[in-house]
């Protein structure tokens, strides 16, 4: 697991940080706590897998 603010997770995944934010407070996303800086943290892993599970239901 690497934990990553949403703005590494947004230039990862090509996903703007308000729908990564939107995700977390859906709970589509699993917030992993804060960084030192009070950013939320992710699972780069998860937020990349839910970013393209999200683009192959945009295709289809």
């Amino acid at each position: 697991m690497t934990l990553v603010d949403l703005y590494a997770a947004s230039v990862r995944t090509g996903t703007k940080p308000v729908t990564l934010r939107t995700w977390v407070h859906r709970g589509e996303l699993t917030r992993h706590g804060y960084d030192d800086r009070r950013r939320v943290l992710v699972d780069l892993d998860e937020a990349i897998a839910l970013a393209e599970a999200k683009a192959t239901v945009v295709a289809a």
